[in-house]
């Protein structure tokens, strides 16, 4: 897999900060994806692979809430 070099001269923004913006973007966006698996796990009646989404959901939701919390403590110290 090929690198992208790009280190902020381009984008304006440092490879470490982008990371924390795509983090989190991406955390939210599959906590939102998995709640149609749940959906779809309940409308099959299966439990037991609803309750392995929801877990996953939840896991999403903490990812995104310490991304958030560390992208907001550095733009602070910016």
């Amino acid at each position: 897999m090929a690198q992208n070099p790009e280190t902020g001269n381009v984008t304006g923004t440092q490879d470490k900060d982008y990371n924390i913006l795509w983090f989190t973007e991406s955390c939210l966006a599959n906590a939102l994806r998995l709640e149609t698996y749940i959906a779809d796990a309940e409308r099959a009646g299966d439990d037991e692979l609803a309750e392995f989404f929801r877990k996953a959901q939840s896991d999403s939701r903490k990812g995104a809430e310490q991304g958030k919390a560390l992208l907001a403590k550095r733009l602070q110290t910016a």
